[in-house]
């Protein structure tokens, strides 16, 4: 009956100073909403640089050459299909591989000449690269057999140079031979030129460049891995392997997406450090607000609190009536900032995001920020309910 009274009391005394209860509750609403969107925006981020670097390549490790502008690199220091081959046969958890070879090249149709990136390509290539064919088809085994003068081009150089019209079947020249187009593709996810691909980028059959560079050698080549968790020896084993198969003095750079994703994860942590520590702030300019506010109404209400010890209300339950009004102002905040913060993310979801990347919501995130909003009301009102709870009665009776 005393803690139901105490409530009863506690919430009567807020009632009738409303403005300055939901001014007080302020800081704890921003405070409880900063603490969900901190998690929702961590999660978010992980997901969608998760999901990005999946689509660049699944499981992706490959291999380039290091070259010394300085001197000329031998042929022997070149990666070759031999070398494609050999990683195919012999390390282990490899799934599918791809030689690439690539040079600037411009294409000319209809008598008009544009710069293009070349890319020969084995087969391999779309099913590592996941490349999305827009129109018509990718290269076959037999394109690669009889060394086909047939291209793929990107989406952006097809309508740079046929506008609205189907590429497929019409002939581009590059150098002095002349291909047929029989695909448009385009990247799953844009690489923004980290990679061989650029916006404009015609791909060929691996064989043709060699009329084209004298010589058949890869400027890349590309493993995927069967798990994500053999990312990490596939590219140790690539690595022996190539060191195995050249000269000592040739230099290769072996690399996976992990360092992409670990920048990634940094940025991500350092948004969410920030969000954090927005958050504790709000949360101690809350608690300073609901400390100072609640040391004002206990001056203003210390007749009555004389009042009512005089009459045998028990300092527990003065405590009380006060530490359950800090509780009421900061728990009724972290209720509504809570539901801001579960909002934001649901109205981001409906009309800024793609629809194929879905905002998660953590349950712990809501708990976290009810208990921490309300654990910050109940502390920082001690002081307040404590000092009223101290008064003596007399001295009270006489307070003006």
């Amino acid at each position: 009956m005393q803690l139901k009274e105490s409530m009863a009391v506690a919430i009567d005394a807020l009632r009738a100073n409303k403005l300055r209860a939901v001014l007080t509750s302020i800081g704890v609403i921003i405070g409880s909403a900063s603490i969900v969107l901190v998690v929702t925006v961590a999660l978010t981020s992980r997901k969608y640089v998760i999901s990005q670097i999946e689509a660049v390549g699944s499981n992706l490790v490959w291999a380039e050459m290091i070259k010394t502008p300085e001197k000329v690199q031998p042929l022997s220091h070149e990666l070759t299909l031999a070398d494609m081959d050999a990683v195919a046969a012999q390390v282990t958890g490899v799934v599918a591989v791809a030689g690439v070879s690539d040079m600037p090249m411009t294409v000319v149709v209809e008598g008009q000449a544009r710069p293009v990136a070349l890319i020969g390509v084995t087969l391999g290539y779309q099913k590592i690269r996941r490349l999305i064919i827009l129109r018509g088809r990718f290269f076959d085994s037999g394109d690669m057999e009889t060394r086909s003068k047939v291209c793929l081009i990107t989406k952006e150089l097809a309508v740079h140079v046929f506008g609205v019209e189907n590429p497929v079947g019409r002939n581009i020249r590059m150098g002095e031979l002349s291909f047929t187009v029989i695909g448009v593709f385009r990247e799953r996810v844009s690489t923004y030129g980290l990679a061989e691909m650029q916006n404009e980028s015609v791909l060929i059959p691996l064989p043709l460049m060699e009329y084209y560079k004298g010589r058949m050698v890869l400027s890349s080549l590309y493993a995927q891995a069967d798990t994500p968790d053999h990312v990490e020896a596939v590219e140790r084993q690539m690595n022996q392997l190539l060191r195995s198969r050249h000269p000592a003095e040739a230099k290769y750079n072996v690399q996976t997406l992990t360092a992409i994703l670990s920048a990634a994860k940094s940025i991500s942590l350092g948004l969410t450090i920030m969000l954090v520590v927005v958050a504790f702030i709000a949360m101690l300019i809350s608690g300073i607000g609901i400390m100072n506010i609640m040391l004002v109404t206990v001056r203003e209400r210390t007749r009555e609190i004389g009042i009512r010890k005089a009459i045998g209300a028990p300092r527990r339950e003065v405590l009380a009536q006060f530490l359950i009004e800090a509780f009421l102002i900061s728990g009724g905040g972290a209720v509504i900032g809570i539901l801001i913060g579960l909002a934001i993310p649901v109205a981001v979801q409906q009309f800024l995001l793609p629809g194929n990347l879905r905002v998660p919501i953590s349950g712990m995130s809501v708990v976290a920020a009810f208990l921490v909003s309300s654990l910050t009301g109940l502390f920082f009102g001690w002081l307040p309910a404590s000092q009223a709870a101290k008064l003596d009665p007399v001295e009270s009776l006489r307070y003006e």
